[in-house]
């Protein structure tokens, strides 16, 4: 048997920093950032520390996607239509409505969608997963445990008067915590910033500089407000803008695929057609 290590390990060495027990959370903190400074943890375990105490203060209204920037499909929309759509946007998750954004009746997964090739009888209506309606002032922590509970991955938010006034994804809690999540639809670190993906769109990092997003599309967009695209996105819009959000701007479309409550992170870019 190995004997054992003298040197003090993590556990120690923090009841050594909490020798008084921190009376509020803002002392709680301050003893969270002495521990970093003294190096008993790395910066990526001070911001998950502190994510997850924030969560607790936060509602679902700070994080959610507001109602009008919520990428939903009709029921009666044709299913090429679907498809098309569901590619556009590289949801995996939709919200499926009626008439109207307060009429939901169900959620369509994306990889359902596969069953809708070459089958002229798939019926979308069954293919709906159940809505699931939270509240506007639901704390992120209790979400996040019946997100957990249940194995659900998205909600619809509902006001007090029962309209819906958004929608709340766990990787929009997660997110709180952990900071971005990365998924199959993001750049590698290592890849070019702007790829092509469907014929005249094009994917592109929001930290692409502006000078390289004019020379590639042929654009004169000015650095004197921002030196990326996606500062100039925020800045034409006078705000941080929501996922599935898009702007005209410099004889362009640019769709928000990625952001979140704090940066944007992927835009979708399309030439807008010429006016006779």
């Amino acid at each position: 048997m190995e004997p054992s290590s003298s040197r003090p390990g993590l556990l120690d060495r923090l009841s050594a920093l909490l020798s008084r027990e921190p009376e509020d959370r803002g002392e709680l903190i301050d003893v969270l950032h002495a521990a970093f400074e003294r190096q008993l943890f790395d910066a990526d375990a001070l911001t998950i520390i502190e994510g997850a105490l924030s969560v607790g203060d936060m509602q679902v209204r700070d994080v959610m996607v507001p109602r009008a920037q919520m990428s939903t499909i009709s029921i009666n929309d044709p299913i090429d239509q679907i498809i098309n759509y569901a590619r556009l946007t590289a949801h995996s998750r939709f919200p499926v409505v009626g008439e109207n954004k307060d009429d939901v009746l169900g959620i369509l997964l994306a990889k359902d969608l596969l069953h809708a090739y070459g089958n002229e009888e798939f019926n979308l209506r069954e293919a709906l997963r159940p809505a699931i309606y939270i509240p506007e002032a639901k704390r992120l922590n209790v979400l996040l445990r019946e997100f957990r509970a249940s194995r659900n991955h998205m909600a619809v938010v509902v006001d007090e008067y029962g309209g819906v006034s958004g929608l709340v994804t766990i990787e929009d809690v997660l997110e709180q915590i952990v900071g971005d999540i990365d998924d199959e639809y993001d750049f590698d670190a290592d890849a070019d910033n702007i790829l092509p993906d469907q014929p005249g769109r094009y994917r592109v990092k929001a930290t692409t500089e502006v000078d390289a997003f004019n020379e590639a599309f042929n654009t004169s967009l000015s650095t004197d407000e921002a030196d990326t695209i996606g500062g100039q996105v925020i800045h034409h819009l006078g705000r941080l803008p929501k996922r599935g959000e898009s702007v005209d701007m410099a004889g362009l479309r640019i769709h928000v695929l990625r952001a979140d409550s704090r940066r944007v992170h992927t835009l979708l870019v399309e030439r807008l057609p010429e006016v006779e």
